[in-house]
């Protein structure tokens, strides 16, 4: 079976130029191959698209309606791959983007105006979510990821490092004292994040693998990390989070970040992925490379600089 729509084209010239010949020179084919269109369409349809002359071509009745019809599917089809053309060439339309809770508040947010004033055609849709969702099911463009990226289904760029740290308030420090030793923890009120197996609320894990396991003592617990935040802040206990969540909070003075015997765990680091079935548009590459650049460690943007 010929393909529908060169067969349109086909007709579609015939119409607007009278002649096989023509049609068939203007669509860079043979006038064999134009025929075999002109009559695989005829038959599907079951009527007589054109009446044949010696001369020229002319519409039948059913030619003309059918003519109608046809001019408009082709328009919308070239209208449809001019805009999705223009879309994987320029940054332009709506980024369906989802983040993590935490890091979309205070990372991406403040982020927006930068990457609207660099592109004033880009319209953003950012979902918040902690779960993993499911991005082609869900209709997501671009997803931002912590930890290690497995899902073999994705396209994952790295766009910085996650660094965890142990951190509180001054005023538990000053009741409490600082803890030396990971195994000091459970000597303290500790603030458990429900959602990690690093920093949940049996155990809090060390070392660059995370093999070193610290049991602490956690009667404040969320799934929240801007909850344990604020709690934290308040002299509730210590926390055991991504160094983006509490970098704010320890520029200010309300926490401290402790150091201890052992160096926190590392838990891979923030990625954006996309799925790896799709050309990303320039509207998602764009976008990641914007992150890539602001959300960089400050000193690898100084030596670019």
């Amino acid at each position: 079976m010929l393909d529908r729509i060169t067969s349109m084209q086909v007709f579609a010239r015939v119409a607007g130029l009278g002649s096989l010949s023509a049609a068939a020179r203007a669509l860079g084919m043979s006038q064999t191959m134009a025929t075999k269109h002109m009559a695989e369409l005829e038959s599907r349809l079951g009527t007589k698209l054109v009446h044949r002359t010696t001369r020229r071509l002319t519409l039948t009745e059913a030619g003309r309606s059918y003519l109608e019809a046809v001019e408009r599917i082709l328009a919308d089809i070239e209208e449809a791959d001019t805009r999705i053309s223009r879309e994987t060439l320029e940054v332009r339309g709506t980024l369906r983007l989802n983040a993590p809770v935490s890091f979309a508040i205070r990372a991406i947010a403040p982020l927006l105006p930068e990457l609207r004033q660099r592109h004033p055609e880009l319209s953003i849709d950012l979902g918040l979510n902690d779960r993993h969702v499911n991005l082609i099911e869900e209709g997501w463009d671009l997803v931002v990821r912590i930890g290690s990226m497995k899902d073999l289904s994705l396209v994952a760029r790295k766009l910085a490092p996650c660094p965890m740290v142990v951190c509180g308030a001054p005023s538990y420090l000053a009741r409490h004292g600082k803890p030396k030793k990971v195994a000091d923890l459970k000597d303290h009120d500790c603030l458990g994040y429900t959602l990690s197996r690093a920093a949940g609320a049996k155990r809090w894990s060390f070392g660059t693998e995370g093999k070193i396991r610290a049991p602490v003592n956690c009667q404040v617990k969320a799934n929240n990390g801007d909850v344990l935040v604020s709690a934290a802040v308040a002299g509730l206990g210590l926390i055991y989070q991504p160094e983006f969540l509490v970098a704010r909070e320890i520029a200010a003075g309300e926490l401290v970040a402790l150091k201890l015997d052992h160096p926190p765990m590392e838990i891979g680091g923030i990625f954006a992925a996309y799925p790896s079935e799709r050309r990303p548009p320039a509207k998602v590459r764009a976008t990641i490379d914007f992150l890539a650049e602001r959300l960089a460690p400050a000193r690898s943007r100084n030596a670019r600089r």
